[in-house]
């Protein structure tokens, strides 16, 4: 990792840039492919699948005998290890459920609010170089218990057009309603349009590579909303001389092991802390199966000594990490004023991997800075807030002159008369 020394703040936006292509170097291609899909449905979904994934398919869904035989395959202790990560999961997502609001806002008007499901959901899965299973918890879990009706995952085949045992037997665990063997920017485009075999559906859900995240962008043009624009990993670790080497250093390539787009940064007030630091990533990564994709994140990850944690917290906030991990010895002071975060893991001992599998927290969360503005994925990613109102005759006496002043200002006559006739049979 590159050092930098108490960097001048007006120098951060250039050191703390991110190691992605720019939307206009691909948003060409996504295009071309949305409206090819658009067009031609599963004729086009099969021609990019052949493509990019190197396989012809005879069928793109999945089967109950498929996801059989991948449950089958998969040891008991697996088996258990993703139960009990569905079990946090779902306790902590449960509890995030609400009552309805209901209030009198003025007597004879009542107004509340009630959640009610996204009927129709896709779930994009990655799958590359490590398919990623735990993102079906994180997603299915949810969705199943906000109480969506269709779920549809959607997950790029291998060469021999299989999912991984792990994503078909996790989405049959989580309520998945249907699975289809379908990748990248078409899988994306099929959610949106809809194809023969691809249910469209109304919001989208789940990270991807840069193209998976341009797609997702371009779907909302289409009326398709989607969870939140996530790109590639990233993690910034605050971190100072009370903290674990050792520990900070795996946790940095926890997510450099992600893909060469990822990016890790160190933070911390002690030039003696980094160096330790950069020594123990320099011993363990000699260790991974995926030590080459970790030395090329790596290239793009720094470590920047800020003496003065009030500045610490600016570019921390500044920088607006998609995971944040803090060991320090004021690990309060900086929880209290942390702003920008889209998962925070707090001491020596709360790893970035328990969040990625199984705390409870979930692991789809804003990236490249979007987590200024945008929540990771909750139960009420899956929901709509309605609102109703009911208006007695005692409340629109009591309202009605109040609309019909304003709406008279905005020159909406139509708005004004809507009340004056209903006043004037009341009078």
């Amino acid at each position: 990792m590159k050092t930098f020394i108490n960097p001048n703040q007006s120098t951060w936006s250039t050191l703390l840039k991110r190691p992605t292509q720019t939307i206009d170097d691909i948003e060409t291609t996504v295009t071309q492919i949305f409206d090819d899909v658009q067009r031609n449905g599963d004729q086009a979904v099969a021609k990019y699948t052949q493509l990019f994934d190197g396989v012809e398919l005879d069928s793109n869904s999945v089967t109950t005998k498929e996801v059989e035989l991948a449950s089958s395959n998969i040891s008991s202790e697996l088996k258990q290890a993703i139960q009990q990560a569905k079990q946090n999961i779902e306790t902590f997502h449960k509890a995030q459920q609400t009552e309805t609001i209901s209030i009198e806002t003025t007597i004879g008007v009542t107004c509340w609010q009630e959640k009610r499901a996204i009927n129709k959901v896709g779930i994009y899965i990655p799958a590359g170089s490590a398919p990623l299973f735990s993102t079906v918890l994180m997603l299915a879990v949810p969705a199943q218990i906000a109480g969506c009706k269709e779920i549809v995952l959607c997950s790029p085949p291998n060469k021999e057009g299989n999912i991984a045992n792990e994503i078909l037997y996790a989405a049959q665990l989580c309520g998945v309603t249907k699975i289809i063997k379908v990748g990248g920017i078409q899988a994306i485009a099929g959610l949106t349009f809809g194809t023969e075999s691809i249910p469209q559906v109304y919001k989208i859900f789940g990270p991807g590579n840069q193209f998976v995240t341009v797609a997702k962008q371009l779907a909302t043009k289409y009326g398709v909303a989607i969870d939140m624009p996530a790109g590639p990993s990233e993690l910034l670790v605050a971190a100072d001389k009370s903290a674990n080497a050792s520990y900070v250093a795996s946790d940095l390539l926890s997510q450099a092991e992600h893909g060469a787009d990822s990016q890790v940064i160190l933070v911390s007030d002690s030039q003696d802390f980094v160096e330790e630091v950069q020594k123990e990533i320099d011993k363990q990564v000699k260790d991974l199966p995926r030590k080459d994709i970790a030395k090329n994140a790596l290239k793009n990850s720094k470590a920047i000594i800020m003496e003065d944690a009030n500045d610490a917290l600016s570019l921390i906030n500044d920088y607006a990490p998609e995971h944040l991990i803090l060991c320090t010895n004021d690990n309060d002071f900086f929880v209290a004023n942390i702003q920008n975060a889209g998962s925070v893991f707090i001491g020596n001992y709360s790893p970035e991997s328990a969040g990625d599998y199984a705390s409870g927290t979930n692991h789809t969360l804003p990236t490249n800075g979007f987590s200024k503005a945008y929540s990771g994925v909750n139960l009420d990613s899956f929901t709509k807030a309605i609102t109703f109102q009911n208006i007695t005759k005692e409340g629109l006496l009591n309202i009605g002159n109040t609309i019909e002043l304003m709406a008279e200002a905005e020159g909406l006559q139509a708005h004004k008369n809507a009340v004056s006739i209903r006043l004037k049979d009341l009078k």
